[in-house]
């Protein structure tokens, strides 16, 4: 399996020490859909807190390729949008459609959330 550690050798250290601190406190909407699509519960192998490049994602899917990133309410937040577009922007240009579903989405619908992930991974397999 690929492995995507190209981030700059100083800074992969200081990713992969803040990636494993999210790992260790997830957000409630992050358990909830980990729970749903850990252990390759929708036919594929996703990690937490996965580092692609310079870009530490909530969870990447390596084959297919697809990044889901779950938004809390500061993500509507222009700096904080501006800059997931252009973290969104260099994972697509690599390879990774990204999907965002929202912390509401998961907390209050996650049977939906659940089907618009399953749909992402549909394409991502026909991409491949």
């Amino acid at each position: 399996m690929v492995r995507y550690k190209n981030a700059h050798p100083i800074e992969y250290g200081i990713l992969k020490a803040y990636a494993r601190e999210n790992r260790r406190n997830m957000t409630q909407a992050e358990s909830i859909l980990w729970r749903q699509i850990r252990g390759n519960s929708l036919g594929v192998t996703f990690f937490r807190q996965y580092i692609i490049g310079d870009c530490i994602t909530d969870f990447a899917c390596l084959d297919p390729k697809l990044v889901i990133e779950v938004d809390g309410g500061y993500h509507s937040e222009p700096r904080q949008a501006e800059d997931d577009a252009i973290r969104q922007d260099w994972l697509e240009s690599h390879g990774f459609p990204v999907i965002r579903v929202t912390n509401a989405e998961v907390e209050n619908d996650i049977d939906s959330a659940i089907d618009k992930i399953r749909t992402a991974l549909s394409a991502a397999i026909q991409r491949e």
